[in-house]
């Protein structure tokens, strides 16, 4: 009987933490589970990580088996096998069943696992104390919402395919639709927490909760970084050389006069103050000026440039490239 080497299994280091060690068989299971997996070894590999998460994520099943992968590393043993424990190895530690594992899990573990934790993870004969509890795992998802939904707030509901476990310990994929409260100012990235709407809990402790990562749809007009938003205001070069007062959109829907400043330049960045997503703090409005070109299309278009060239001769926009 070979020993296994659990950590391996989850291609995690030894000193891991529980996040770590979460989020490796998170990924091994997207990759191997039998529902979605095409590896000719999937229900093999599925099995093999399920026992290691199962003992790694127990806190005293864990340093009981670190305890046994040292006691094994002193024997020397060139190929990790070993018949049995050694007496006396496992003194002191109390194991539970783990976290995920339905009635039948344990039965499919390697016979490794069952000479140290028993058939259904108890102390090789002993007993245990009580069922196990644990509070539900927090789930993660994605909701995209529109600019508008971020400046004002919004109520939506939201569709998803969560897997559960059924009463044979088998997962299968549900549909569920929940109402979720969009406060305003919210921003990319940020997440929205619906407590209890994770998995459930074991042995009576309370569900885990679905945090929502907030993404915002692009914007035809704004763009938005942090609280603040920008938007491109387009000039004509007659209001950037005389400068101009021009009527701009806001966010909230509102029209306000802007002030152009002469002798304005493209890339130049105007702020109006607080106009940018609400909070404690609230952003502002920026507008980058860009200076647009009437097009040559008339006489008096063609004559005009004509004009301003012959006002400007000395003016050279690549005066600066060298050469």
């Amino acid at each position: 009987m070979d020993f296994k080497d659990y950590y391996s299994a989850l291609g995690v280091a030894r000193d891991a933490s529980d996040d770590d060690i979460r989020k490796a068989y998170r990924k091994l299971a997207r990759k191997y589970h039998p529902d979605v997996s095409k590896e000719a070894d999937a229900d093999a590999k599925m099995r093999e990580i399920n026992e290691a998460r199962d003992v790694l994520q127990d806190k005293e099943k864990r340093a009981a088996y670190d305890q046994l992968a040292d006691h094994v590393a002193r024997g020397g043993s060139p190929d990790g096998g070993f018949r049995q424990p050694p007496p006396g190895w496992d003194e002191g530690f109390e194991f539970h069943r783990g976290p995920n594992a339905g009635p039948a899990d344990h039965a499919d573990f390697s016979e490794f696992f069952s000479s140290i934790f028993g058939n259904r993870g108890g102390m090789g004969g002993g007993t245990q104390r009580g069922p196990y509890r644990e509070r539900g795992e927090d789930h993660h998802a994605a909701i995209e919402i529109s600019l508008e939904d971020a400046l004002h707030g919004a109520e939506r509901q939201l569709s998803l395919r969560a897997q559960e476990i059924d009463e044979q310990g088998r997962p299968h994929l549900v549909n569920r639709t929940l109402d979720v409260k969009i406060p305003a100012g919210v921003r990319p990235g940020q997440y929205i927490r619906l407590a209890g709407q994770g998995l459930p809990g074991h042995g009576g402790e309370a569900a885990g909760d679905l945090y929502l990562e907030v993404r915002i749809a692009p914007h035809k007009l704004y763009r938005i970084e942090g609280h603040d938003l920008y938007m491109t205001l387009p000039v004509t070069p007659t209001e950037a050389a005389l400068g101009a007062h021009v009527t701009v959109p806001t966010p909230a829907g509102a029209q306000v006069d802007v002030t152009i400043p002469k002798g304005a330049r493209s890339g130049m960045k105007l702020r109006l103050k607080e106009r940018g997503l609400p909070g404690k703090t609230p952003g502002h409005l920026y507008l980058l000026l860009e200076i647009a070109l009437p097009p040559a299309d008339s006489d008096a278009a063609r004559a005009a440039y004509e004009a301003l060239a012959k006002a400007t001769p000395s003016f050279n926009p690549r005066q600066n490239l060298g050469g």
